[in-house]
């Protein structure tokens, strides 16, 4: 699977819907694809299953830029993270509960580090340093 962003979510934004602006508590996820299959029918966080260690970061992507298109954030911190491989990351925002917090992206393609075996250590996502960032509309 190449990146995508969550068909849903855009629909959803499209109409302007509650929940979809990207200004709100933005969330990543560490996905193991041997667990989790990404699929444009799902729609919030409660469809995800094979993820690894905690979201963060826990307040959300604090410092987050919307520049001609493009989504960016600082680089994302996941620590002491165990558990399973980890080949993707999902973009949500978190609304506090996970049947309705939109998955916004899932990305698999062009992420340094990834895919990457957790040890107990911390791992920091930077983002695609290219015209896209983590994506784009």
């Amino acid at each position: 699977m190449a990146n995508a962003l969550y068909p849903l979510w855009k629909q959803e934004l499209e109409k302007g819907t509650a929940n979809t602006a990207l200004t709100g508590t933005v969330k990543a996820a560490l996905v193991d694809t041997g667990t989790y299959t990404y699929s444009a029918a799902h729609q919030f966080y409660s469809d995800l299953s094979g993820v690894t260690g905690t979201p963060s970061p826990a307040g959300g992507m604090t410092t987050k830029t919307y520049t001609a298109g493009v989504f960016n954030a600082d680089p994302v911190t996941f620590t002491a993270v165990t558990g399973p491989s980890i080949e993707a990351i999902v973009i949500y925002i978190d609304t506090g509960a996970a049947g309705t917090s939109p998955l916004v992206a899932y990305l698999d393609t062009g992420i340094t580090g990834l895919p990457v075996t957790p040890n107990g250590g911390d791992i920091v996502v930077s983002w695609d340093a290219g015209a896209y960032k983590i994506f784009s509309l």
